[in-house]
């Protein structure tokens, strides 16, 4: 067994040599696709996923932010991730899903195209973000593998600037 989590949820599993070991050093990540790629996110930024639902637009806003909804009597501002990173735009599916996380002191909900799993990685495993020949990279925080692919580790906090908050405090409360 390779990257399951123990009946706690804590660590990583290993078969080695017909035992299991487990590595308490390890971190747990929300995987998802956009683009067909897959990302993560630490699963402690995450309150919980919902179906894509209507949400209502607000006008003058960025084009990746795709409004405010309601979510059992609280406003939560919802951007459109893709946009966001600069990806082509898609219509949703029911495959669609949006992330809720937790940006203390606000909520977020983030559109993504599929939620795929929960990943537990031992931190040897995350390798350095990608150099890009000097673009900024600093809302990736680390690589890792997944079978024969890679999942970028996004840090949601740096992947907002400064205004995007703003933006978003300023919604919730309106």
């Amino acid at each position: 067994m390779e990257n399951n989590m123990d009946s706690n949820g804590i660590g990583v599993l290993r078969k080695n040599g017909g035992r299991a070991v487990v590595i308490a050093d390890a971190a747990r990540f929300l995987i998802f696709c956009l683009n067909k790629e897959q990302y993560a996110v630490p699963l402690l930024k995450v309150k919980e996923v919902i179906a894509q639902t209507d949400v209502t637009p607000v006008p003058y806003s960025p084009p990746y932010f795709k409004g405010i909804m309601n979510l059992r009597g609280q406003v939560i501002s919802v951007i459109d991730l893709r946009t966001k990173l600069k990806m082509p735009t898609v219509e949703p599916t029911s495959e669609s899903a949006i992330i809720i996380l937790d940006l203390a002191p606000l909520a977020l909900g983030v559109i993504v195209d599929t939620v795929e799993s929960v990943l537990a990685v031992a931190k040897d495993e995350v390798q350095p973000p990608p150099d890009l020949g000097g673009r900024e990279v600093a809302y990736i925080t680390g690589v890792t593998r997944k079978d024969k692919g890679l999942i970028l580790i996004l840090d949601i906090d740096k992947t907002l600037s400064v205004d995007d908050l703003r933006t978003f405090k300023t919604q919730t409360v309106a």
